[in-house]
This record gives structure tokens, C-alpha cells and sequence, in this order.
């Protein structure tokens, strides 16, 4: 029996999962689990709309998972040993495995700023996320401390659904900077329309618990301070080769370069392609975990696994329930001149930002076809 264990049930590990299944259903010699720490479904993508208040549907991976043959194991890992090959579960359960699949994502950085992992919130969980919504119902004023697409979708989820409150975005860049002119300047129309004061090119030095402190002596006063500003992962991956942000470093084939029985996916993993290295996206993560599927029932056949190959397609951003941009990309993820806003772009991106439900559906009933995403992206195997 080839023991699979797939660490993590979000969307790359659930694409792993659902597609190594439909390839190996027929087979009896291979068994799959899956590990993850609750049973309910994270929609990260969404997570700026819990914290703003709103609900999400209710998805449990064990519904995902019933009749696949997959295994489904609630509970935290809490070790992982590559040389014994397992898998420590909530410091009691041990799992054997002879193929890893790791794909845990990553969280927030936190630990990058003195105070922000005392003072700010953060959008890890769906239980972040909660604690959020609730302290925003008594703030006044919110910082959100990142200028990247996470924070200008919370800035501007946050700004829509409480208008009494004073939103403030700061970091480093200014929002939108890698999107075309056309996208960028209707990206800050939106956000000053919604009562968001942007600050770009400051950088900050520490986190307080009720401000926020830039480099210059500056201080801005917040009641609330959400942290979105770059990404860690867990030291769980510690074991297996990393770069200093902790991403665990693969060749080609998403292998471990230290250990190639460990497949990494996802935020957790260092990916080199031609034009550099994969920043952490559902649109390009969710393809990893597919081609982890393919590469492991190739080698389950005798095969070496092929090289991954993936380009970026579009940057979709939602600014609030009724408004977005959309901006399309060349593979490099560098701006095309084309671009979507205003309704159009909504509708674009709640199609494809919509629960993944159907798309693991079609992965199960037809494995091998694996171009077609709804979150955009061009992966080949």
C-alpha cells in the first residue's frame, strides 16, 4: 500500500486531493489522507468579507470528500519528521507516509515589525477573521498595514460595509503599482470614493496598541490595526530546505530539493519559473496542486514526473460587494493594456472567486483535464 498523506484541506490541497483520486480510483494499492485543522472549508479569499461582518456559505470538506476514497483526518499537525517519514497529528495520532504533499500555505507576517504580532489582527483564519468583525462593530478608526491586494480589498470591504468608520492604508507601495495606468487610477478613484485615505511610500516601525508608527517619528492613532503586509510559513517546514522567509525551496517538479518524497504546493513552496519566482496566489496555487496529482500518479506508474510550467492571466480585485478592477497580465504577471472595471469587473471576479466546489467536482470526474481554471492562470504539464 503507497501511504499519501496531503497536509492542508485549503484550495491547493483540497486540488491535489480531489485530482490525484479521480487518478487513482481504480486502483487498490494506494491510499490518500488528507489532513486538515477543522473540518469547515477556508474560503481565504473571502476572509475580508467575514471581517467585515458578512456570512459565508458553510462548505465541510468531508462533503468534497465522501465517496472519493480519501481519508479525512481533523486535527493539527503538530511535527512532521522527513527522515522517519511521519506526520505528528495533535501530539498523539502518528501518520506513516511514502509520499508527503505539503501544502500548509502560509500566514502573515507578523513577526517582521515590533508589536504587530502583540497589537494587529490579522486574516489567517476564518476564526481571525470573526474576532476582526466583532471589533470593528465598536472601533472608529481602522488601519490596515499593507498595500498589497489583500490589504486594498480589506480597506476598501471594511470601508463599504461600516461608512462611519475612518479607514486608513498604508505601505510601502502605492496600491495597484504593478497594474497599468487605466486599472491603477480607477483602483484609487474607488478606494477615495469609499472614504479611504491611502498612504503609500511610508514604512513602518512599529505597531502600537491603539497607532501604528513610521519611520520619520510619525504616528497614526487606530483603534483597530489589521496586518496584511507580507507572508510567513510555519516552522514546521523547518526540516526540508528553505529560503529566509521560511518557503521550502523545490526543483522543477515541486519536489523538495532536500527530500523528494515531500511535494510542496502552494504559499509554503519556493517556485522558479522563467520569469522568477511564484508569489502566492490562488491562481497559481491551486494549478501546483494539480500538477502535485499528476507528478505523483506518474511516479506511481513508473514515470518521472515532468517540469511545471505556469503564467499569470489577470489580477482581479473586489472593492467592496458592488465594484472592482480587473486587470489582465502577460505570463509574467507584467500588465496587458486590457482591463476590466466598474460592474463588468465585479461580475468577472465573482465568477472566479466563487466557492471551488464545482471545479473539484470536475477535477474528480475528469482528472486529466487540467486547464481549465476558474481563477485564471495558464499551467501546462
Amino acid at each position: 500500500m503507497h501511504k499519501i498523506v496531503i497536509l492542508g484541506g485549503g484550495y491547493t490541497g483540497l486540488s491535489a486531493a480531489v485530482n490525484l483520486a479521480g487518478r487513482v480510483k481504480r486502483r487498490d494499492d494506494v491510499r490518500i489522507t488528507v489532513v486538515n485543522a477543522a473540518e469547515r472549508f477556508t474560503e481565504r479569499l473571502r476572509l475580508h468579507q467575514v471581517a467585515s461582518g458578512q456570512r459565508l456559505a458553510d462548505l465541510r470538506i468531508p462533503d468534497l470528500l465522501a465517496g472519493t476514497g480519501v481519508e479525512f483526518v481533523c486535527g493539527w499537525v503538530t511535527g512532521v519528521d522527513v527522515e522517519a517519514r511521519t506526520v505528528r497529528i495533535d501530539d498523539e495520532t502518528v501518520l506513516g507516509y511514502d509520499t508527503l504533499v505539503y501544502a500548509l500555505g502560509g500566514v502573515a507576517d507578523t513577526g517582521s515589525v515590533p508589536g504587530a504580532d502583540d497589537h494587529a489582527h490579522t486574516l489567517n483564519s476564518a476564526q481571525d477573521a470573526a474576532v476582526l468583525a466583532r471589533r470593528l462593530a465598536t472601533a472608529r478608526t481602522v488601519a490596515v498595514c499593507g498595500s498589497g491586494l489583500t490589504g486594498v480589498e480589506a480597506a476598501a470591504e471594511i470601508a463599504e460595509q461600516h461608512p462611519g468608520l475612518d479607514v486608513v492604508l498604508l505601505g510601502r507601495d502605492e496600491p495597484g503599482a504593478a497594474m497599468g495606468p487605466k486599472a491603477k487610477a480607477y483602483l484609487h478613484a474607488t478606494l477615495a470614493r469609499l472614504g479611504v485615505q491611502v498612504r503609500g511610500g511610508v514604512e513602518i516601525t512599529k505597531v502600537l496598541p491603539d497607532s501604528v508608527e513610521l519611520a520619520g517619528g510619525e504616528s497614526v492613532a487606530a483603534d483597530v490595526i489589521l496586518w496584511t503586509s507580507g507572508v510567513r510559513v510555519s516552522r514546521l517546514a523547518a526540516a526540508l530546505e528553505t529560503d529566509e522567509r521560511g518557503r521550502i525551496v523545490t526543483d522543477a517538479a515541486l519536489r523538495s530539493v532536500s527530500h523528494s518524497d515531500v511535494y510542496v504546493v502552494g504559499d509554503a513552496a519556493l517556485v522558479r519559473q522563467g520569469f522568477g519566482v511564484l508569489h502566492g496566489t490562488c491562481q497559481s496555487g491551486m494549478p501546483t496542486g494539480v500538477h502535485a496529482a499528476v507528478s505523483i500518479a506518474r511516479e506511481l506508474n513508473g514515470k518521472q514526473p515532468k517540469a511545471f510550467r505556469f503564467g499569470y492571466y489577470h489580477t482581479p480585485v473586489s472593492l467592496g460587494r458592488h465594484d472592482a478592477v480587473v486587470q489582465f497580465t502577460k505570463p509574467d504577471g507584467s500588465p496587458r493594456r486590457l482591463s476590466l472595471t466598474g460592474r463588468r469587473a465585479t461580475w468577472y471576479k465573482e465568477t472566479v472567486s466563487s466557492a471551488p466546489w464545482p471545479t473539484y467536482g470536475q477535477m474528480l470526474k475528469h482528472p486529466r483535464v487540467t486547464s481549465i481554471w476558474p481563477r485564471g492562470g495558464r499551467h501546462t504539464r
